[in-house]
């Protein structure tokens, strides 16, 4: 497979800035350089974090024709069943950190894991190519962060052999354990493989 844009520019659709520094950091160490693209992308609901990135990816594709990624997360909560998952964005939106401490402060497993997926697209492709992500850690029983640092649920997860939550971390801390930086480092390795 060839791809006419390789090594030059890559877009990542999204309109979330720490995201896109997030990616930015993990994709200059790889040598690929990322802008940023605002495009409204089509957020379906699903079960599936593969299939909202997917669509995500397709439809900011038909907006812009460049070649760009999406990346799409969410934070599995044992005790809750994996929830909110998929639904974290909108979780987050409504009911925030403290109500998702509420809905958990009777509960004794605290294990959750961060879930990534990021989706690849250009107009040489016919589908998608989804890079994913993950990190396994815990809810804090309060939200802790550095006053400018983290986003999300950031303030209240803590990566396994970590002391720090999310939000607690420098970026370039944050993604040595970061699931949307796994992500971020498959999708680099395969991109860097292709042969022009």
């Amino acid at each position: 497979m060839s791809f006419q844009l390789k090594g030059k520019v890559i877009f990542f659709a999204t309109s979330n800035v720490n995201k896109f520094n997030e990616a930015r950091k993990v994709l200059s160490r790889c040598k690929i350089a990322v802008g940023m693209i605002r495009v409204k992308t089509l957020e379906i609901q699903s079960e599936s974090l593969e299939e909202i990135a997917n669509i995500s990816a397709i439809h900011a594709f038909k907006q812009c024709g460049l070649p760009l990624i999406v990346e799409d997360a969410g934070l599995f909560v044992e005790a809750l069943k994996g929830f909110p998952g998929p639904y974290s964005s909108y979780v987050y939106k409504t009911i925030g950190n403290e109500g998702l401490l509420k809905l958990m402060e009777k509960s004794i497993n605290r294990k959750a894991r961060f879930r990534s997926v990021v989706a690849f697209f250009s107009g040489e492709l016919n589908a998608p190519i989804c890079f994913k992500g993950e990190v396994v850690g815990e809810i804090t029983r309060e939200p802790r962060r550095e006053s400018h640092h983290g986003f999300g649920f950031d303030p209240i997860f803590k990566p396994v052999k970590s002391q720090k939550t999310f939000a607690e971390m420098s970026i370039n801390e944050k993604n040595k354990y970061s699931h949307r930086a796994r992500a971020f480092r498959r999708f680099a390795k395969w991109y860097k493989s292709l042969k022009v």
